[in-house]
């Protein structure tokens, strides 16, 4: 009788994944008893060679002991499918290995030759494929592509709200309505109303705004809205666009569409591109709900019902074909909706008028929205719920899809060069899976390939913003991590804060866009202005200015397509509290609105006042028409490769290097955020050659021949030079070493999938995958700056499939090389745990504490309280090491980590999530705790020696200066308590270094007598560095990361 295991497939445990790829070198045999026997068992033992599956006795699946280790292996080729398998011992099932117990999934897409291998000391049972491909061949040459540039890695952009730009037809003032201003939105003395600026002014004016550097307009949405909305104190009026009620005209108070086709044709005359804001979330609030709630109302209370009343889950069938039917007769379709009965509110109209008011027509049928209430802004009510009451497209409607696509596509026909799409976080997925690619395929049609489109998705976080650049195929989503990120930097924070930025922008890499393309910002119309929120900082005068200067001088001189908001170049501000959107919307003309008068201008002594803003010599629209100016002449400085060269824990220097490929030629910026001079030292790429200063300075740099430079930067401001010469030839490709997955490691959802480089040379890294068994890959994505890495979604993925990566580097030069890893899918790695190996940021809580024992004793009300003030440790901006001290009386005593003041996060003994109590014995006096988020290890001087490796390469780790023994970036930790302290990091470039071990972070105690010397080979490789603490003894290796055998 067949036995068959349980299968629990619910994760891949890292001892499986361990053995994935064990190489035939197991633990010595250390037992002489009989000879034991691994028989590899499973589903898929009748496809190799035995009567039946689950078969412990059939010798066929033996494996073999490989001579002097505990290791036993065998081939078979396996056939595509399903499978599950342990193993078994002896040849019975009194003994088996699987995943903890459970059989192992195994998925092939196509037939493979794998190794199956079992490890008899750790139990670990491995499968690998036996093919991987090796070093560069001719078709890898093939496989090598450049990391993208599309034309729109060039733009820079100019925001304008025309009602507030400029008036050139007072005409218009009232869109053609009579009455009050709550009849025609008309109020230049409201800054919730119109003011009169329209498309003519703007067409007026369209020197002043190429003589900027603008190469395109982005208008906010001028199609005809909605005129007033509201009642009493809340009424306002549609002057932003943003409540449309005809999608096919332009709004009468901004002109007409003979005045919209006019304007699009003066500025490509001047060569200025034109791109509409548009919006397909919502309509205006035309339709409301029987009974007068708004409340939103979430599908698990009252699901979605088709005509006939049956419930159903529209995201099943999000975007799949509408049907005129039932979603029981048509299960892999949209049913048909009825208004009466389908949703969780009765749709009605207030009035007759309003029944027809939308065009086109369609937008006029009540089903064709969502209609559960109001947004909270929060779960599932952020893509269902009304926008502050505008009504919202039932956007997993195929036939809703298609027609925003129809209207849109129109407005490409009219010359439109681009769109900025509204709140695209607030639309589902599929919708942007059909209209995206719908609008560029008819923009191409139409002999418009150039035609891009970017959304707005109002995160900071580029894992989540990505999604929409390659799940959602969007070209590209407005940057708004850069602009926190920036607007810090301007504030004088760390820069690396910036470094942390740039780091994500690997997740917007696929093999259609990448960060490249990201429109940059400082600030806009609905959060405000960068001078507004530097002057809330308290700055204000000279500084104000040199900080605002700074910030537009880092978004022209780094990756991305800068956003100037109409007003930032002459120094519009807002106030310093008491914020809402109206109040960073000011008027370029003069101005009747009193809450504008007032506003501080940067750059200037007078306030805002009555006056017209349309000076060409104000400080700010010079810097930024110098800036413009050079990012024209020197492209490489708008799209050229970004590479990460310097950033320091406290204000001061960030530097990067930007890429001329076709000249071969490196550009430095350095940029400095401190308000005195600060000095770096770092490598280029240049090696010997003189660096020529092109801005912020007048003296020339000469790179060593190691390629390292010296730059000084004075304060708040930046510097850029240019390498005199090419960069060298490299006598060999580059060598690539995969760093993850390490071999059979496990792949994720969004996994990385990363390689580092030897060599010191510029290289792009092209990374493809394919199931084990095929013959094609497919690409990923290229990159082309360290860390190297793409994200591969394998959610599609069945858990237990085999993936092959291929990593192909090929230099300015032509030279190619190639390495080759692979992984099982299975649980997606969840962030911010373990050691990160020093590559990309750590999302750091908002608190830490140490809730324990000892609490009573620190003064709070009682033990154990991860929300008591006196056990909250503090984040050390020097080194990112939460620490704290308090005084603890003689005792033995028991505490944990707790996350964010609760214990919904907690660690405890070797940085266990959830882990058991930390013991320790305090002597009586003052105790020091210390965490580290990056790998949740917690501790005390009361626990042992906190041990750091002060050197000569801390600086480049972060610390404020080299041979620090106070920096706890290089801290070493001893999470298992055996007393082996260990330190790893993969961020010291390649250089020759120096360090020695500090005991408590000072220099009265430390060891060996002499420095220790070690080499990094290349940019990327790990370096770890080991101490005993009993004998003192010191050790220092450098390994490359997750080598594929």
């Amino acid at each position: 009788m067949r036995r068959r295991p349980a299968l629990s497939v619910a994760s891949i445990s890292a001892l499986v994944i361990a053995g994935l790829g064990v190489p035939l070198t197991g633990a010595p045999i250390a037992r002489a008893d009989a000879p034991r026997t691994a028989t590899l068992v499973g589903s898929l033992q009748s496809e190799l060679g035995c009567d039946a599956d689950w078969s412990p006795s059939c010798a066929a699946t033996d494996m073999v002991l490989q001579p002097g280790t505990t290791t036993y292996a065998a081939d078979f080729t396996v056939p595509a499918g399903s499978w599950e398998l342990k193993v078994a011992i002896n040849h019975d099932w009194a003994e088996s290995y699987g995943q903890g117990g459970n059989n192992i999934p195994l998925v092939l897409q196509h037939a493979a030759k794998l190794r199956f291998t079992y490890d008899d000391a750790t139990h670990a049972v491995g499968v690998a494929p036996t093919d991987l491909p090796g070093k560069a061949t001719a078709a890898d040459e093939k496989l090598a592509t450049a990391s993208l540039r599309e034309l729109a890695t060039r733009e820079r952009f100019y925001f304008v709200m025309a009602d507030r730009f400029a008036n050139g037809d007072p005409s218009n003032d009232r869109g053609g309505l009579t009455g009050s201003r709550l009849e025609t939105g008309f109020d230049p003395t409201d800054a919730g109303f119109f003011h009169g600026g329209d498309l003519k002014g703007i067409s007026q004016r369209l020197d002043y705004i190429k003589g900027l550097g603008t190469t395109a307009i982005w208008l906010t949405p001028s199609f005809k809205n909605r005129p007033v909305q509201g009642s009493g104190s809340d009424a306002s009026a549609g002057y932003h666009g943003y409540w449309v009620t005809d999608f096919t005209r332009i709004d009468p108070h901004l002109g007409t569409n003979a005045d919209m086709k006019a304007l699009i044709s003066a500025a490509h005359a001047k060569g200025m591109k034109v791109y509409f804001d548009i919006i397909t979330n919502h309509t205006a609030d035309v339709v409301d709900y029987d009974g007068g709630q708004h409340g939103y109302v979430s599908k698990e209370a009252r699901p979605y019902k088709d005509v006939s009343g049956n419930a159903f889950d529209d995201a099943a069938v999000a975007g799949k074909p509408m049907c005129a039917g039932t979603a029981k007769a048509y299960p892999d379709c949209f049913p048909s909706l009825s208004a009466e009965s389908s949703f969780p509110y009765k749709p009605v109209f207030r009035s007759d008028a309003d029944k027809t008011v939308k065009v086109p027509a369609w937008l006029n049928d009540p089903t064709m929205y969502h209609n559960r209430g109001d947004s909270t802004f929060a779960g599932e009510s952020s893509t269902y719920g009304d926008f502050v009451g505008l009504d919202d497209l039932f956007t997993e409607r195929s036939d809703v899809a298609s027609g925003m696509a129809d209207i849109y596509k129109s407005w490409v026909d009219f010359g439109i060069d681009g769109f900025r799409i509204d709140t695209v976080k607030h639309v589902n997925m599929e919708f942007w899976q059909a209209f995206s690619p719908a609008i560029l395929k008819h923009a191409k049609e139409i002999g418009n390939p150039d035609f891009n489109m970017f959304g707005e998705v109002f995160d900071g976080n580029p894992a989540y913003t990505s999604q929409f650049t390659t799940t959602g195929k969007l070209p590209a989503t407005l940057d708004f991590g850069f602009q926190g990120a920036a607007l810090g930097f301007a504030q004088g924070k760390a820069t690396t804060g910036i470094r942390d930025l740039f780091a994500g922008d690997d997740y917007y890499t696929d093999t259609d866009s990448n960060a490249y393309e990201l429109p940059t910002f400082l600030g806009n119309h609905d959060m405000g202005r960068s001078g507004a929120m530097l002057l809330s900082s308290g700055y204000t005068g000279d500084a104000l200015l040199a900080r605002t200067e700074l910030a537009n001088s880092l978004m022209f001189l780094s990756r991305g397509n800068p956003v100037v908001y109409y007003g930032d170049e002459q120094g519009f501000t807002g106030p310093t509290s008491g914020f809402d959107d109206k109040r960073a919307r000011q008027d370029m003309f003069g101005t009747s609105t009193d809450i504008y008068k007032d506003d501080v201008i940067v750059g200037s002594s007078q306030l805002q006042g009555t006056g017209d803003h349309y000076s060409t010599n104000v400080p700010l629209y010079q810097h930024i028409r110098q800036l413009a100016a050079l990012r024209q002449a020197h492209p490489a400085l708008a799209d050229g490769a970004q590479v990460h060269r310097y950033a320091s824990d406290a204000a001061g220097i960030y530097a990067f290097s930007r890429i001329d490929k076709a000249a071969k030629r490196e550009y430095v910026v350095a940029t400095n955020n401190a308000t005195t001079a600060k000095s770096a030292t770092f490598e280029t790429y240049s090696a010997g050659s003189k660096f020529v200063p092109l801005l912020g300075a007048t003296s020339e740099l000469r790179a060593d021949a190691s390629g390292r430079i010296t730059v000084t930067v004075p304060p708040l401001s930046v510097a850029v030079y240019r390498a005199n010469d090419a960069m060298a030839s490299s006598s060999s490709a580059p060598t690539i070493i995969p760093t993850s997955p390490g071999a059979g490691g496990v792949v994720g959802g969004r996994a990385e999938i990363g390689a580092a480089l030897d060599g010191g040379t510029f290289a792009e890294v092209t990374f493809l995958q394919r199931p084990v068994g095929a013959t094609q890959w497919t690409p990923i994505g290229t990159d082309d700056n360290a860390p190297y890495r793409v994200f591969h979604d394998v959610s599609g993925l069945a858990k237990g499939t085999l993936v092959e990566y291929r990593m192909v580097a090929r230099d300015l030069n032509g030279k190619v090389s190639a390495t080759s890893t692979y992984g099982v899918v299975g649980e997606a790695q969840t962030a911010g745990g373990g050691d990160t190996g020093g590559v990309g940021p750590v999302t750091q809580p908002n608190a830490v504490s140490v809730p324990g024992s000892h609490n009573s004793e620190m003064g709070c009300p009682g033990d154990w309280q991860p929300d008591c003030a006196q056990a909250q440790l503090t984040l050390d901006p020097k080194d990112d090491i939460w620490k704290g001290s308090a005084t603890v009386p003689a005792g033995d005593y028991e505490y944990k980590a707790a996350i964010n003041r609760s214990w919904g996060e907690n660690y405890g003994v070797g940085g266990a999530p959830g882990g058991g109590n930390i013991g320790y014995k305090a002597p009586g006096g003052s105790v020091d705790f210390f965490y580290d988020h990056r790998t949740h290890w917690v501790t005390s001087s009361a626990q042992g020696p906190i041990l750091t490796a002060p050197g000569s390469f801390q600086s480049e780790l972060g610390c404020p200066g080299d041979w620090a023994p106070d920096c706890m970036r290089s801290w070493l930790q001893d999470p298992d308590g055996d007393g082996t302290y260990t330190f790893s990091t993969d961020r010291i470039p390649a250089g020759s270094y120096e360090f020695k071990v500090a005991v408590d972070r000072r220099w009265d105690e430390s060891y060996p007598a002499s420095n220790v010397a070690f080499t990094v080979p290349s940019d990327g490789v790990v370096t770890t560095i080991t101490s005993k603490a009993s004998t003192h003894e010191v050790s220092v290796k450098t390994s490359r990361a997750g080598a594929a055998p």
